[in-house]
């Protein structure tokens, strides 16, 4: 039980409005504070471990014909189109060494990426790379999936927001809880059989998200995915890339900088 109480207190105090940084999983006064969750608390099993780039800034990630398309911070910021088996970089396109990109995911045919303070998106051709347009919206960007009609876009806020898949303009937004408390920090994003699964930034948790209502219908803890971070930045080099191949059913996830990445399976805490 007292685990129940650390997930929900780490989730809870991720939110920006009630929290500027998260607390350690170990801080009594929030496992006192928080309710435990009801919804399912799930385990890990590593099926496969593949390589990654260890300096890629992993913002956005995606399965799509075979590889792994997959978007990365800092300067520069990059679009690139990964294999999977060895991690090789097939394609790569860099962003304007001033901006700062973030979330991607691919809608009737087109790669699209969020920047993060510019109020800016891009349109890519997934076969080479190529920028085909840019478009605008409010405030930040963080993560970004679809779900096949509508792009289901994070901010940083307790919320997700949608924009209509043709036009890009928002046409919707609604709150994301865990037993009534709002969750923010939602980073990367991924739409997985009919949920929006996200990770929460600079934790090991990932949350599956009801898109209807925005309650919290699951937890993943990743806390033991990668034991041995010695050397890399506990505040930047943190769980966050989700990519779901539909049709073998495999859930890969890695982290910023990170030099694995990983295909696992589920398995039920409670």
């Amino acid at each position: 039980m007292r685990r129940l109480f650390l997930l929900a207190a780490a989730l809870i105090l991720s939110t920006p409005a009630l929290a500027q940084t998260p607390a350690p999983a170990s801080s009594p006064p929030a496992a006192q504070a928080a309710p435990a969750p009801e919804v399912p608390v799930y385990g890990f099993e590593i099926v496969r471990t593949y390589p990654h780039d260890p300096h890629a800034f992993t913002q956005g990630l995606i399965w799509r014909d075979g590889v792994l398309y997959e978007s990365t911070g800092r300067h520069p910021s990059t679009i690139r189109k990964v294999r999977l088996e060895d991690g090789a970089v097939l394609q790569r396109r860099e962003l304007d060494p001033a901006i700062f990109g973030e979330g991607l995911t691919e809608l009737d045919g087109r790669l699209i990426s969020l920047t993060w303070t510019t109020g800016k998106g891009y349109i890519w051709n997934p076969a080479d790379l190529r920028l085909l347009g840019e478009f605008d919206y409010e405030g930040e960007g963080w993560g970004l999936t679809t779900d096949g009609t509508r792009l289901i876009l994070s901010d940083g806020a307790p919320h997700l927001r949608f924009l209509d898949g043709r036009t890009l303009t928002q046409t919707g937004i609604v709150p994301v809880s865990l037993n009534g408390r709002p969750v923010g920090k939602l980073n990367e994003l991924e739409w997985i059989d009919g949920e929006v699964w996200a990770n929460i930034w600079q934790t090991n948790f990932i949350v599956r998200i009801d898109p209807a209502d925005g309650n919290i219908v699951g937890i993943i803890d990743l806390t033991e995915l990668l034991p041995d971070r010695t050397g890399m930045n506990p505040a930047d080099d943190v769980l966050n890339g989700i990519a779901w191949d539909p049709q073998g059913r495999r859930l890969f996830v890695t982290g910023k900088n990170w030099p694995s990445l990983f295909e696992i399976r589920l398995t039920e805490l409670h």
